[in-house]
């Protein structure tokens, strides 16, 4: 049995996440009380009572969710090895955690130095998503391409399953997009209550602020290969680990392509680490009859 280890991303927040970890592990509790004291302030007061609007900005959000997937795969214990890992966006980092490139302490640090670099290029200038429903990708693909050549930035950012595809870009350019989408035979084009274009060319100034960051950061061989959202392959060299995630800030998640991999690489079980149950809907999407769990 080749068990996968699946980490999400940003979305999958939630008012009281991680509570009973630290209420009932002692290792959970030392981990969330050093993330505290690395982070400069008291982020499990906001997880475990903070409201939803507190929960939604990105510098608590994207440590919130490293977080409890982190923590939560660790009480787990050695004895649950996995095979394969991966992460949704942000949970690439959890990932690299899990399978040992990263340690927890650097790990954290490296998120929180992403989650306040995306949040500056959000207000730098107005950008947003939106998901695009039963459309094939070519052509969601083929009408960001028009909507781009017009002078707007539109590009496909998410593919997570067949089906289901997040477009991101200008505010503009993505209102143009959604109609266009609609016009041909999209069944939804919903516009998303983000804080701006993730995975677009308006991440390039958090780009090059992460990659200072990831340059100046220790990574090491990991135990199983990691496959990451730019290229969906499995990857274990630690210099090829950094490129993909400096670029993963402005280039698409392939999420349909990444699982389809995994499957043909042998994965018979996926394991979903953290907040929510996304991932274990966006496997069923992408093949029904594998099975796909919490932790």
């Amino acid at each position: 049995m080749k068990k996968a280890y699946l980490f999400p991303g940003q979305g999958s927040q939630f008012s009281g996440m991680g509570k009973d970890l630290y209420d009932t592990n002692p290792l959970a509790k030392k981990m969330f009380d050093s993330a505290n004291e690395i982070l400069g302030f008291n982020i499990t007061d906001i997880m475990f009572s903070g409201t939803d609007e507190e929960l939604k900005q990105t510098r608590v959000t994207q440590p919130a969710i490293f977080l409890h997937s982190v923590i939560l795969h660790a009480t787990l214990g050695d004895s649950v090895q996995a095979a394969m890992v991966a992460g949704h966006s942000l949970g690439e980092f959890s990932a690299l955690v899990a399978n040992r490139t990263l340690s927890f302490e650097d790990a954290l640090k490296l998120v929180a130095v992403r989650a306040g670099a995306m949040q500056k290029a959000c207000e730098l200038v107005p950008s947003t998503m939106a998901a695009v429903l039963n459309l094939d990708d070519k052509i969601v693909e083929d009408i960001c391409a028009e909507v781009s050549s017009s002078g707007e930035i539109v590009v496909a950012a998410n593919y997570n399953c067949p089906g289901q595809l997040v477009i991101s870009g200008s505010i503009k350019g993505i209102d143009i997009a959604c109609e266009k989408m609609k016009a041909a035979g999209a069944k939804r084009a919903l516009v998303l209550s983000v804080g701006g274009a993730f995975h677009s060319p308006f991440m390039e100034p958090a780009r090059e602020e992460l990659a200072k960051a990831i340059h100046a950061t220790n990574f090491n061989s990991p135990n199983c290969p990691v496959y990451q959202n730019v290229n969906a392959l499995p990857v274990s060299s630690p210099d090829e680990i950094k490129r993909n995630l400096i670029s993963q800030l402005t280039a698409p998640v392939r999420w349909t392509q990444t699982i389809q991999n995994m499957l043909t690489d042998g994965a018979d079980r996926f394991i979903e680490v953290g907040p929510g149950k996304v991932l274990q809907g966006l496997v069923k999407k992408i093949n029904k009859e594998i099975e796909a769990v919490s932790a």
